[in-house]
């Protein structure tokens, strides 16, 4: 239990090093240039901008920049404009943040603009006393945070895009194979049960799911805006016109499994070959995350996706049962999914799969 616990805290701790450092960097960059390039004597929403940055989410970070400069320099307006109207207090305080996030919310900002308005607001007013006449450089320390919090992100220490995309991939697709393996076992020895855990196991990955989709997209925006991860580009644009298709195929796949215990259920007839169908599913959904990784063409995972459905079309032709029947249909529908996920247009999907399904 302890070990489990610590290999958690482990991972989560290597998942989010880079931020933390970048977090840092970032604040103390951009509290120097507020301090000594513009001479700010409060440079206290450099790093805070900077910061907010660097929390910013995942593959969206340059628009969460944008959002948050406008959500301080919104707070500093109605911060500062409140306190010379209201003065300052806990009550004036309360009321000026209620009245930036309200502002904010009424220009149809999102999260990330309604809590950065709302903060800075709020740091206004508890400032202001100490600090009185500091409106313009507030807002110029703002933008500075923010730009140095993308200069960071972007230039100085830009995440590794395909370590990250391995990271996040090879878990995810991992199980999501893991799974098929063990689905085609469970139809193969006619465990109901089994295939039961399997389906409750796919139930709950859709958090791996989110997190390698989030985690591609954040690799794009690298790759597109950071200027020494432009090399990479190429393997990662693969990656991210293919996971919005293995989604697609993981969420169909689901459907599949639960078929199959059904199938098992009601005690249908399982030909050999269907079992074989699905697990030679699972072996493409492996070959082609391996085959991305190492920037292959994905030759070998389209291959297996083909056989897979060549087992589905002899073991219908042998005679199925009304849920073998659907699991033979939703295994070539995946299949042809995976090979949408590798570069393949649609009518072309179509017509391989259709060919192998008569072959």
């Amino acid at each position: 239990m302890h070990r489990r616990v610590w290999d958690t805290v482990r991972q989560r701790l290597q998942h989010n090093l880079l931020v933390a450092a970048q977090a840092g960097l970032a604040a103390t960059l951009s509290w120097v240039v507020a301090q000594e390039v513009l001479n700010n004597p409060q440079p206290t929403f450099a790093p805070v901008a900077a910061v907010g940055v660097i929390a910013a989410a995942l593959g969206n970070r340059f628009r969460r920049a944008i959002e948050l400069i406008v959500g301080v320099v919104l707070g500093i307006a109605i911060g500062d404009l409140l306190v010379i109207l209201l003065g300052t207090g806990p009550l004036q305080t309360g009321l000026i943040v209620f009245l930036a996030v309200a502002t904010a919310a009424v220009l149809r900002g999102s999260g990330a603009l309604l809590v950065q308005a709302g903060v800075t607001a709020a740091l206004v007013a508890t400032l202001t006393p100490t600090a009185p006449d500091l409106e313009l450089p507030r807002a110029l320390n703002a933008l500075v945070g923010a730009l140095v919090g993308l200069f960071v992100v972007l230039v100085l220490a830009p995440l590794n895009p395909l370590r990250a995309v391995r990271r996040a991939a090879d878990p995810a697709l991992d199980r999501f194979a893991r799974d098929m393996t063990a689905a085609a076992q469970a139809l193969a020895s006619a465990d109901a049960e089994r295939a039961e855990e399997v389906l409750d196991r796919m139930r709950d990955a859709d958090p791996e799911l989110d997190e390698l989709l989030e985690v591609v997209s954040a690799a794009d925006e690298v790759v597109r805006l950071s200027p020494p991860r432009w090399t990479r580009r190429r393997v990662v644009n693969a990656y991210r016109d293919g996971v919005q298709h293995m989604e697609r195929a993981f969420r169909n796949s689901r459907g599949l499994v639960r078929r199959i215990n059904t199938a098992v259920r009601d005690e249908e007839p399982v030909p050999p070959e269907l079992p074989a169908g699905v697990e030679l599913f699972g072996e493409a959904v492996r070959l082609l995350n391996r085959e991305f990784l190492a920037a292959r063409e994905p030759v070998r995972a389209r291959e297996r996706a083909l056989e897979a459905v060549r087992e589905a079309g002899r073991a219908y032709r042998q005679g199925l049962g009304f849920s073998g029947a659907i699991v033979a249909s939703q295994l070539r529908a995946v299949a042809s999914d995976l090979l949408r996920a590798t570069g393949v247009s649609r009518e072309e999907a179509r017509r391989l799969v259709r060919e192998s399904a008569e072959g």
